[in-house]
């Protein structure tokens, strides 16, 4: 059996142990995170998302990945002065981890497994196979800002492709729906 999704171990961004449990009875938004990515600039939607509904319970979590073409290749540290001086980031930010291929991490592994197809999914992954980039056939996560929506109760309500941003209608309902439930 494998552990629950909330127990999962995390480090912070500034390497403090942590996990999902510290956000229990919170609406978690997990987005796998990319400094040199032509989709960073949703750092910027993200920021905004959070602060419009962090009061009304909303976390949004981001995971940095250097899983794809290399395009999160700096150090915590870095990354960290990256998201605050470029985009102001103040919602809470993890430690680097793989959310595919071999090494994916336990947490990513879950989020797939309760979530295998994205809303939206298609058109990043045509424009990428017609720059013949390699991507994982799903459920793995296709880029770098692949989104996880998780209810209050911790269970896995859905899942968002990279090119949908956090303006996005799609986005913005389930996430109000959650946050109402």
């Amino acid at each position: 059996m494998s552990t629950p999704i909330q127990d999962i171990s995390l480090t912070t961004i500034d390497g403090q142990p942590s996990s999902l449990a510290d956000y229990n009875g919170k609406v978690l938004l997990l987005v796998n995170v990319a400094s040199k990515c032509g989709l960073t600039k949703q750092y910027e939607g993200l920021q905004a998302l959070y602060a419009d509904k962090q009061a009304q319970g909303l976390e949004v979590l981001g995971f940095p990945a250097n899983n794809f073409l290399g395009q999160e290749p700096g150090s915590e540290a870095e990354i960290q002065q990256f998201c605050q001086l470029t985009y102001n980031v103040s919602f809470p930010m993890f430690a680097k981890i793989s959310v595919a291929g071999e090494d994916i991490h336990p947490l990513y592994q879950q989020l797939t497994a309760a979530q295998p197809q994205a809303i939206g999914e298609g058109p990043l992954r045509e424009l990428l196979a017609g720059k013949d980039i390699p991507t994982l056939p799903a459920p793995s996560v296709l880029w770098n800002f692949e989104k996880f929506l998780i209810g209050r109760d911790g269970k896995v309500i859905a899942r968002f492709a990279p090119d949908v941003a956090a303006d996005d209608a799609r986005l913005r309902e389930a996430v109000e729906a959650a946050l109402a439930a």
